[in-house]
């Protein structure tokens, strides 16, 4: 936990500094003389009006916004230094930085991207509807674990793919894939950061938290109603077009490579056995000139599908060769060596759950130029190897003769296939030498099969859910636990964990959660209640909710639902208590309220992310937008206090 605090302050530094500059800057000119001398109340006041005008302005980062926030109750005395940055080791942020590297590991492991393919085939390409419901139950329930921004992510180019086959527009399918993620965000504890929040807030109120799977209690109303609406109203109000930035579709990228390169079926991977006469040699030392028709492509390391490293052969290292089956079959036998017989192709063979290929071009003005490469050639970083060459303006059958000819020296336009581990791949092919065909992690997220590393992401992922439901421990350990066991396992590294996280969210709120302290302390929380009371009535918790929704999703369309949240949750647990109500259901038409990002583009990150694709427009989300938001107020309004009574 220490270390995950002190990354997150190290993360965010630059954010530091920057809101460290501005306050003092604004302090040496005598900006804060005289603001200082202001009430509490006003301060605070002052402060929310100026956070959110600068949301809403949007020309400064969010988390350069939240530290401005954090800094000024520091510089203007309201709190203190501790209580200022106190947010930065509060739990609920720790937590909510490990659900980004749990939900990551489902993610690059391809277990979203699998779970996607496989249920919206189930469809079937026959019936729209059908499909419409799957696709909205689908994103829903990955929402739940990976966020709404990983479901969409992982979901959108199956969608624009099967839509196509449907001969249906993408635009009557994206938005609705967007709208019913933030519904099934309201599924479980999980689904968003606000819900922790949200549940953090109710246990400080001094009421019960909520379970991991209660928040589903109002969130399938959310979600079948949204489909509802969908369903009938959808074609109606939805743009019939599609997008003009449409995302590339990789889940035939290895077969689609192997085909241009002209590899065919005639690439195998063999397993050395302890009895083969290999063991204990140099992998320089191996000749297979004298076997017409085969060809040596690689010596693996183990089963990395790594080029070997070490100077000798060892029992479990693989040969990577190229030739005919009956052929590379009695080598195999003469040799010792484990040969399996196979129907599958050469892309089965080159792209695992632990390897992978890449294209790559040479650009103009290129180092590489004039080099000389050949097939099974290791590249210089000794991790990736080069399995063929096209010479530019051939075509395949050239290409392949050239590739069996020998050496080739590049020139522009020329290209190279390689092979080797993902991390290899994703390290390697930033050089600025080389043009990248399609993001190898893109690539590795869409189509990689699953193995070893999917099933124990999974299997911590179920341990997580099971111990947050069942409330052995803390949430924050809980997540601890899942992160630290997926660094452990190997499933992602140090590294990864730490780029997995959205710092921008984890810096947001920690800086932000100060916010809740100051208006709680100085009375401004109670004051603002008290003008809400005053609007809707203290005789009535339902026109409470209703004015609470409406401040909290209306703010949502413009600013982060989460800065939103942090407004919005110490006035309704204020109001609560000055009318004496439970917080339970006032936190929860506030979870409802935030979720309910549907008019915008930057309401959130998944409607930002089908613009381009759906070919949406920034005035086209309320149109869909306005009834949806209609049924969660309904929802937030009329059914949260049948659940949870006040």
């Amino acid at each position: 936990m220490t270390s995950l605090i002190a990354r997150l302050i190290l993360k965010s530094r630059f954010h530091i500094l920057i809101a460290i500059s501005v306050v003092e800057i604004a302090s040496r000119l005598g900006l804060l003389k005289g603001i200082v001398e202001l009430s509490p109340v006003a301060l605070v006041a002052i402060i929310v009006a100026a956070a959110i005008i600068l949301f809403v302005w949007n020309k400064l980062p969010v988390a350069v916004v939240a530290m401005l926030v954090c800094l000024s109750l520091w510089a203007s005395g309201i709190l203190s230094l501790d209580q200022a940055l106190a947010g930065f080791g509060d739990p609920v942020v720790i937590f909510i930085a490990t659900l980004f590297v749990v939900s990551s590991a489902l993610e690059i492991t391809g277990v979203t991207a699998w779970i996607g393919k496989h249920l919206i085939r189930a469809a079937g390409e026959e019936n729209p509807t059908r499909f419409a419901v799957l696709m909205m139950s689908l994103v829903a329930i990955l929402a739940m674990f990976v966020g709404t921004t990983g479901a969409v992510v992982a979901l959108l180019p199956v969608v624009i793919v099967i839509a196509a086959r449907l001969g249906r527009k993408s635009s009557q399918l994206l938005m609705p894939l967007a709208f019913a993620a933030h519904a099934g965000s309201m599924l479980a504890l999980t689904g968003t950061p606000v819900n922790v929040l949200i549940s953090d807030a109710a246990v400080d109120a001094g009421a019960a938290g909520f379970g991991f799977f209660e928040f589903a209690l109002i969130g399938f109303p959310l979600l079948l109603g949204s489909m509802a609406i969908v369903v009938f109203l959808g074609e109606h109000l939805l743009p019939q077009r599609n997008g003009a930035a449409i995302p590339a579709d990789f889940s035939r990228h290895a077969r689609t490579l192997v085909e241009q390169y002209g590899l065919g079926n005639d690439i195998h991977r063999l397993r050395i056995r302890g009895s083969s006469h290999y063991v204990g040699k140099a992998p320089s030392t191996i000749d297979i000139t004298h076997n017409a028709g085969m060809q040596l492509v690689a010596v693996h390391e183990g089963d990395t599908a790594r080029p070997i490293s070490r100077p000798h052969i060892a029992e479990g290292d693989h040969l990577l060769l190229r030739g005919d089956a009956d052929i590379v079959a009695k080598f195999a036998a003469d040799t010792h060596l484990s040969f399996r017989e196979r129907t599958a192709g050469a892309d089965e063979v080159l792209f695992t759950h632990k390897s992978g290929l890449a294209e790559v071009a040479i650009p103009p003005r290129s180092g590489m130029i004039g080099q000389s490469v050949f097939p099974g050639m290791v590249t210089e970083s000794g991790d990736l190897i080069v399995l063929a060459i096209q010479k530019a303006g051939t075509s395949t059958d050239e290409g392949e003769l050239r590739n069996q000819a020998g050496a080739v020296v590049l020139g522009a336009g020329d290209t190279m296939l390689l092979q080797g581990t993902w991390k290899a791949l994703d390290t390697r092919l930033s050089d600025p030498d080389v043009l990248t065909v399609g993001s190898p992690d893109l690539v590795r997220r869409q189509a990689a099969p699953m193995g070893n590393e999917a099933r124990r992401a999974s299997v911590i992922s179920v341990a997580m859910i099971l111990v947050l439901a069942t409330g052995l421990v803390p949430p924050a350990v809980a997540g601890l636990l899942a992160a630290g066991a997926i660094v452990i396992s190997g499933i992602l590294t140090a590294e990864q964990s730490y780029n997995a996280i959205a710092w921008t969210t984890v810096v947001l709120v920690a800086a932000m959660k100060p916010l809740g302290t100051a208006m709680t302390e100085t009375g401004a929380a109670q004051l603002a209640a008290d003008h809400l009371l005053s609007i809707v009535g203290q005789s009535s918790p339902t026109m409470l909710l209703a004015g609470l929704f409406l401040l909290t999703s209306l703010l949502g369309q413009f600013i982060s639902n989460m800065a939103t949240a942090l407004i919005a949750i110490p006035i309704g647990v204020a109001a609560a208590a000055g009318m004496g109500i439970s917080p339970r259901p006032v936190l929860m038409s506030i979870a409802v309220a935030a979720a309910a990002a549907f008019l915008t583009p930057i309401a959130a990150p998944a409607n930002a992310l089908v613009m381009g694709p759906g070919g949406y427009t920034f005035g086209g989300y309320w149109k869909l937008g306005l009834p949806l938001l209609a049924w969660f107020f309904v929802v937030a309004v009329f059914i949260v206090p049948l659940i949870w009574p006040f």
